[in-house]
């Protein structure tokens, strides 16, 4: 059994710095299986990882259902799991014979509904409970609230502090696709974690002009998600067809992407090691969220996880212009 190390974000909350990310437990693009998604919970475990998250986005709830189902057999008390409040699941059996249109291999039986108000996040969350089979979560994430500010960050953020208040969950925060929305809550709200997705990453330090500075002084933890921007810093080179931001890369960045790889390669780094290593140097990064489908994505997770970056790497691609150089994260 291997030991990761930890990161405690206001005495609240205790992460692995590496974490399982459980949308691919919903059939993500395509479909998996209840004993696919088991073996890459246990295998995480055996690696160390503590901290797993999921949503009811993730296959209409089927992700929560199979991360429940995964966990009956480890010690609740020593994993932290999180999940997402904002869109409640609601019964749609006019569109039961159809797929589901936001990337999920599932049928439409329920449909997603914004809903940001005291009662939708406490139905959410309640729903949550029922089909993981758990007593609580740990951490209790506002999901992309990105056209719903008003509404977020007012009930939204009062309804989770109450059932941080009350002791139902340990931390509360907010995670979504952008920085600018982020800042605001770190900086308006009384937040603990923020989950970012794809803003803090080897191709992208847009959120490094605000957010982060912004947490550090606020003390919120980052959790650093999609740190493959939808995939195209997972492989060593990526090819044509590449997705980057949910959609094919352009040629231009792929051409970036193509330069940072020449630099990896010169120091025998490949591009998904430098993308996991470089985003973990910032200190406001308290985790960084891998996702996974079965047992062996989650054993390449931890390794490349536990992999080495020589400075001179960071140096190199900073002399090229193609990163902020981790001297400045200091």
């Amino acid at each position: 059994m291997t030991s990761l190390e930890t990161s405690t974000v206001r005495d609240r909350i205790t992460l692995t710095k590496l974490g399982l990310g459980c949308a691919q437990f919903g059939n993500l693009f395509h479909e998996t299986t209840d004993e696919a998604c088991t073996e890459a919970v246990l295998q995480s475990w055996k690696s160390g990882v503590r901290y797993f998250d999921v949503a009811p986005h993730y296959g209409l709830g089927l992700g929560e259902r199979r991360l429940g189902q995964a966990i009956k057999s480890l010690p609740r008390e020593e994993i932290i799991v999180s999940t997402k409040v904002g869109r409640v699941l609601e019964p749609s059996p006019e569109t039961a014979d159809r797929q589901d249109e936001q990337g999920f291999v599932v049928p439409a039986n329920v449909k997603r509904v914004f809903d940001f108000s005291r009662d939708g996040i406490m139905r959410s969350f309640e729903d949550s409970l029922k089909r993981m089979d758990l007593d609580y979560v740990d951490v209790l994430y506002l999901h992309d609230p990105d056209d719903h500010w008003q509404s977020a960050s007012t009930t939204g953020v009062q309804t989770l502090i109450e059932l941080r208040d009350q002791g139902v969950v340990k931390a509360i925060g907010a995670g979504m696709n952008q920085h600018e929305m982020l800042t605001k809550f770190v900086k308006e709200t009384d937040i603990d974690l923020v989950m970012l997705a794809g803003r803090f990453t080897l191709l992208e330090q847009g959120a490094l002009t605000e957010l982060l500075p912004t947490a550090m002084k606020k003390k919120v933890g980052i959790v650093n998600v999609g740190v493959y921007n939808s995939g195209l810093l997972s492989k060593a080179r990526p090819g044509q067809g590449a997705n980057y931001n949910y959609a094919p890369a352009s040629d231009e960045i792929l051409a970036r992407v193509h330069q940072i790889a020449d630099v990896c390669e010169e120091f025998d780094v490949t591009l998904p090691e430098a993308a996991i290593a470089y985003v973990q140097l910032h200190p406001a990064v308290c985790s960084v969220v891998l996702g996974a489908r079965d047992g062996e994505q989650a054993h390449v997770n931890a390794t490349r996880f536990g992999k080495e970056i020589p400075v001179e790497l960071w140096r190199k691609l900073s002399d090229k212009r193609l990163i902020v150089d981790p001297e400045h994260f200091k």
